[in-house]
């Protein structure tokens, strides 16, 4: 049997229930999953993600199209031929599907003595020998109901790995865990399977772990798109929607009009999006998303400073190629008017080069400070507060300023501690502009 291609899906259909019931929840889908990738499925609920799990996991009959696992298709395939395909393939529930009674150990054991490929007296020894690969070695004699929720989902991702399956079906394996369990359980799949050589074909809402994936697939009312279509789309939506309320009102006053809590919800919403664009594998160029997204950036930049009492705001981004800080959001400068200065100058400078934020009192009495801007704009700089924003990898990539504060006292560590907030943000944002500006147009 093959796996060059473990999953080969073509033009798959699927209903639910029968005559004026009858409802269909997958709608022509095609993908390809090569073997020792790690896929990713995302989409709202009811988009038909676990229905395509399940009919690649062979516990559904596959209705109309082409299901090809593990060399076999399981469109019309007979009770045997899906029993052999799923003694390959190993599966994490979302409710773990433990049982209570059992320890952690009989639990793995199940999973062994379902392949039918292993002798009886080595069960335990490999049970307990994955419980300890998974952080459980000093758990493997407790029952399922005296362990906690990530710990039982620990449980289920030995009991999936234990046989040395081809292919791993997992279903939001970190739905109900916090944010340190569901990393911690996501990279000992990850780890695991690969040292194993499986496939992995991972359904979730959780956008904390899209970083492992290898590819990215989407799902929306039952169609499959690309991820970066997709948040391509959503975005567009976002915005769209902004420039809709606009058209009487431009989107700065619509922006400057909003409360601090409205304005902090549409910019992480903003964010959020950009994020997602930037975790997706495949980076696509559209001109009207960076022109919105331009926009955006600008207008959040201005309202930030506005709600923080001080009279400006800039983004710089460091061209490390030529040594240089280039202002790339500022008021009172005009799109296009290119203003660099020397990566080793300037109070700006002084943030990239530390990669700690940099607060002064007087800007005119620190030798740091670099006139230039303030010669070309005409405004007057006193008190400066800088911070240096780190892209994916930790690397600084840009500096955000805020000038003045309005009151005429200087920024302070409330000031930092609150400007931090937004300046992550703004840092995505601006990261999303900079990996288009690399990638090809279209």
């Amino acid at each position: 049997m093959s796996t060059a291609q473990p999953v080969v899906v073509e033009r798959l259909e699927h209903h639910y229930g029968k005559g004026a019931l009858r409802r269909q929840i997958l709608f022509d889908v095609s993908a390809t999953i090569p073997a020792g990738e790690i896929i990713i499925v995302t989409g709202p609920s009811g988009s038909g993600k676990t229905t395509l799990l399940t009919l690649i996991g062979a516990l559904r009959a596959a209705q109309s199209g082409s299901v090809r696992v593990l060399g076999q298709e399981l469109n019309g395939a007979d009770a045997g031929t899906l029993e052999r395909v799923r003694r390959r393939i190993g599966f994490i529930f979302q409710q773990h599907n433990l049982l209570a009674a059992l320890t952690a150990t009989e639990n793995v054991e199940l999973g062994l003595r379902a392949t039918g490929r292993f002798p009886r007296g080595e069960l335990r020894r490999r049970a307990r020998s994955m419980l300890e690969a998974v952080g459980l070695g000093a758990h493997v004699d407790k029952r399922a109901h005296e362990l906690s929720g990530g710990q039982r989902q620990r449980v289920a991702i030995a009991r999936a790995l234990v046989g040395d399956p081809a292919i791993v079906l997992a279903d939001e394996p970190t739905a109900s865990l916090d944010r340190v369990s569901g990393r911690e359980v996501v990279d000992r799949m990850q780890a695991l399977a690969r040292e194993q050589g499986a496939t992995i074909l991972l359904v979730t809402h959780d956008n904390r772990i899209l970083d492992v994936a290898d590819r990215i697939l989407h799902l929306e009312d039952g169609r499959i798109s690309t991820f970066t279509e997709a948040v391509i789309a959503n975005t567009q939506h976002m915005m769209n929607l902004l420039a809709d309320s606009t058209s009487k009102q431009p989107l700065e006053q619509l922006v400057a009009e909003m409360d601090e809590p409205t304005f902090r919800r549409t910019l992480a919403d903003l964010t959020q999006q950009s994020q997602r664009f930037l975790e997706a594998t495949a980076l696509a160029r559209d001109q009207a998303y960076q022109s919105l997204l331009e926009q955006a950036l600008r207008v959040f930049t201005r309202r930030v400073s506005e709600l923080l009492g001080a009279e400006r705001a800039s983004l710089f981004l460091v061209d490390r190629r030529r040594g240089e800080l280039v202002l790339r959001v500022a008021q009172d400068v005009a799109k296009g008017d290119s203003v660099r200065i020397p990566l080793g100058s300037g109070i700006a400078g002084a943030a990239a080069t530390s990669g700690q934020p940099v607060r002064v009192a007087d800007a005119y009495q620190d030798p740091r400070f670099n006139r230039d801007v303030d010669l070309r704009t005409g405004f007057h700089t006193r008190s400066v507060l800088c911070l240096p924003l780190h892209d994916r990898s930790g690397e600084v990539f840009a500096v955000t300023q805020l000038l003045n504060r309005r009151d005429g006292q200087p920024f302070d560590a409330a000031d930092e501690k609150r400007y931090a907030d937004f300046a992550a943000s703004l840092g995505v944002l601006l990261e999303s502009l900079v990996e288009m500006d690399r990638s090809p147009s279209p």
